[in-house]
């Protein structure tokens, strides 16, 4: 059927034979096709034109209309006549009795075994030349009006053969023409309204669907998560995509997948496409990957302005005395000053209950335009979604117009931004604007925090992410998760949404595992050792008794059945994959199921879903890892010992101050989310399994005040890439003819 809808919009095919058995010929497949390509004459609509004896538009059935004209050569009128056709069925027999009927004959039907088949009137069997001739004769017509014609064929395939001719994630995704998302949108019950589409293959879905669907119940909530992944990655993504096709399109179970955007950063640095992969994908991959709908571009526009914002405050402030900044901050226009809203709330915030601007003392003003803050304490950072390490120390104020304003800052990857987090947690508008408001971009020389609301700019911020909040509908290959760590996931996202997950679905690969027994390291560019494309039974035992079963516990410390999903790569043996899903039952999870996804789509991942939907209607005893009045120390070592399996913490100078401070201003009370490398359970990348007796240095401990929690900055952890030797923009290019993007995965 995806082929079908491709030669729809071919506008060099303008005719389509659909040369297929009836088990394949679905009135599905067949009504799929425009009536103005339909050869066959096969279609819905012109059988109905048939039936009405309008033979004007479309194609005449051509078997059909090469006997009616092997008739009308007879010598005899044919008026008045009677035709038996004998054994004709489904469409061909229908139209044969509407031509029949339409030149004035009468048409019986009998089947081959029926005892009418001794009186004959007429008794016709169509030779194969003359059917053939006229397939010529439509196809000449066609060739007349400067058509083209695609003969559909169909084709046995043994399974082995099933990627013969496919040799990339993107070939196989462009190969596939996604169904309009206007029709998509309609089939999953959103309403026309609810819908603002970005193109033919991708929407916008407003929040309003949230009001007119509040009094619905929840769904299942399947989290996928991963054991400590190969600098590879281990495919999160794509069994998240090849589960919620198995469980749409194979078990009939409405599933959606919620993926993030993929960053620009590892897309053209060291990890290329986050869309899934073979046959389990999100379509078109190239624009899931490729701006999308500009949500991180809002990101990065948002958090820039705030960064500007700050510099150019405080070189106001450093140059301008009380009165200029308030003449300059409340101007008088057409005669008439006053303070706009954002100013009003600021005013509230510092008790100041006035809105009349000439009734404000000396003081009053040095308070309202004097946010103070203190060069060294500025906590924003400017962002962008490239992985550039030499960006993430600069130095900013250099230029003679800026009066010497110069201090030291830096750039994060756009992801890395605090207003990401705010665009993840926020459930409405109005809640992310708070949370945008709430930011705090410093400290004032007084010890305050300042806010982006003190700065003026969180109206602003609003505005450039009103459309970033909106879910963005695409699709995957046969129908119509959110990726992050068990601990940020249960204590940060759960708290926010009230959302319980029902089972953690934890992914595994014996190339993985294999690392995490004891294999050498693992670099991306360069060829796998031996030790991970031949069997290894001793390295995948001991890489599930360690690090597998590590993960298992973690999810099992919250209280949610655990499913472990192998994805299986083609090096894979039976004994090892055998191996990993015995161990993972041994140490605790629900069940272990291989899947086959990459290759066979949802078909490859069926087992899991139906793994996961057993697990689903297990009890399930959800709890959060600590209670969220502990000391912000106290949070951060119950992470470290139970989640990471550390001794204990050790905080430096920098980190102890940050938290006293952040006790001080009252934001004790928020959940913890630790930054720290994903290559090791541990601080240091190089530890594998399940590393023991180890001290976790907390290096900083940040806050996101509008998103909501407080982030510890974990040995070396770097908030902004690098770009490894040899980049995945190597492999990325442009065909300028026909615009078609080669390497991107």
């Amino acid at each position: 059927r995806s082929e079908v809808l491709k030669l729809n919009e071919d506008p060099g095919v303008h005719g389509v034979c659909l040369q297929l058995p009836s088990s394949v010929l679905t009135s599905r497949v067949a009504n799929a096709l425009k009536p103005e390509k339909d050869v066959d004459g096969i279609t819905d609509l012109n059988m109905g034109r048939l039936v009405r004896g309008d033979f004007s538009k479309g194609f005449v059935p051509p078997v059909a209309s090469a006997v009616v004209d092997l008739l009308e050569k007879h010598d005899a009128p044919l008026e008045g006549k009677t035709v038996l056709l004998v054994g004709s069925e489904g469409p061909l027999g229908f139209a044969l009795q509407c031509l029949i009927e339409g030149s004035g004959m009468v048409a019986l039907k009998s089947q081959w075994s029926s005892a009418s088949l001794q009186r004959q009137v007429i008794i016709f069997s169509p030779y194969t030349f003359t059917v053939e001739v006229f397939f010529l004769n439509n196809q000449a017509n066609s060739a007349r009006s400067g058509l083209s014609l695609h003969r559909f064929k169909n084709k046995k395939k043994k399974k082995k053969d099933l990627c013969v001719f496919y040799v990339s994630d993107i070939e196989i995704s462009r190969a596939q023409t996604p169904k309009p998302v206007t029709q998509l949108a309609e089939e999953i019950g959103l309403l026309p309204g609810e819908l603002e589409a970005y193109g033919r293959n991708k929407a916008k879905v407003r929040l309003s669907l949230l009001d007119r669907l509040h009094t619905q119940p929840d769904g299942n909530y399947v989290l996928v998560a991963g054991i400590t992944p190969t600098p590879l990655g281990e495919g999160k993504s794509t069994v998240t995509i090849g589960l919620v096709q198995a469980f749409s399109a194979h078990l009939k179970l409405n599933s959606f997948a919620c993926l993030r955007q993929p960053s620009q950063g590892p897309t053209f640095g060291v990890k290329g496409g986050a869309a899934g992969g073979g046959y389990a994908q999100v379509i078109p991959m190239e624009e899931f990957n490729l701006h999308l709908t500009g949500d991180i571009h809002a990101i990065t526009a948002a958090n820039n302005l705030v960064a500007a914002a700050v510099d150019a405050r405080m070189l106001h402030e450093a140059t301008q005395s009380d009165k200029a900044l308030f003449n300059r901050l409340v101007p008088s226009v057409n005669g008439v000053r006053k303070f706009s809203p954002i100013q009003i709330s600021r005013l509230q915030r510092l008790g100041i209950n006035k809105t009349e601007p000439t009734s404000l003392s000396p003081q009053e003003v040095s308070r309202f335009v004097r946010l103070d803050l203190d060069p060294s304490k500025i906590t924003w950072q400017r962002v962008v979604d490239t992985n550039d390490r030499f960006l993430r120390k600069i130095t900013v104020g250099q230029a003679s117009t800026e009066k010497g304003q110069i201090r030291e800052t830096g750039f994060d990857i756009a992801v890395a931004s605090e207003i990401m987090a705010i665009l993840a947690l926020a459930d409405s508008l109005e809640d992310m604007k708070n949370r945008l408001a709430r930011m705090v971009v410093g400290t004032s020389r007084r010890g305050q925090p300042v806010t982006a609301e003190d700065l003026g700019v969180s109206g602003a911020l609003a505005v450039l992410m009103k459309d970033a909040i909106k879910p963005t509908l695409m699709q995957t290959l046969e129908v119509r998760h959110e990726r992050i760590t068990l601990n940020k996931f249960f204590n940060i996202k759960c708290r926010a949404s009230g959302l319980r997950p029902n089972v953690v679905v934890l992914v595994a690969t014996v190339r993985a595992l294999k690392m995490h027994g004891g294999g050498p390291n693992v670099s991306a560019g360069a060829p796998l050792p031996k030790e991970y494309i031949e069997e290894n039974l001793s390295l995948v035992a001991d890489g599930c008794r360690s690090n597998l079963r590590k993960q298992i516990q973690i999810a099992q410390l919250f209280g949610v059945p655990v499913v472990v999903a192998l994805n299986v790569f083609k090096t894979d043996t039976l004994a090892e994959i055998d191996l990993v899903c015995q161990i993972a039952k041994e140490c605790g999870a629900s069940d272990a199921v291989p899947c086959h996804h990459w290759s066979q789509g949802g078909r490859g991942s069926v087992e899991l879903a139906k793994a996961v939907k057993e697990a689903v209607s297990r009890p399930n005893n959800f709890q959060f890892l600590y209670n969220i009045e502990m000391p912000i120390v106290e949070k951060i070592r119950t992470i470290a010992q139970k989640v990471y399996g550390a001794d204990d913490i050790e905080l430096s100078p920098e980190a102890k101050a940050k938290v006293d401070y952040y006790n001080q201003q009252g934001f004790g009370s928020l959940p913890i989310c630790m930054a720290k490398t994903h290559l090791s359970l541990s601080h240091m990348p190089d530890k594998k399994g399940a590393p023991t007796g180890f001290i976790l240095p907390i290096r900083d401990v940040r806050a996101s005040i509008g998103a909501g929690f407080i982030y510890p900055l974990v040995g070396t952890m770097s908030t902004m890439p690098g770009l490894p030797t040899r980049p995945c923009f190597y492999d990325i290019d442009l065909d300028p003819v026909t615009e078609e993007i080669t390497g991107l995965f």
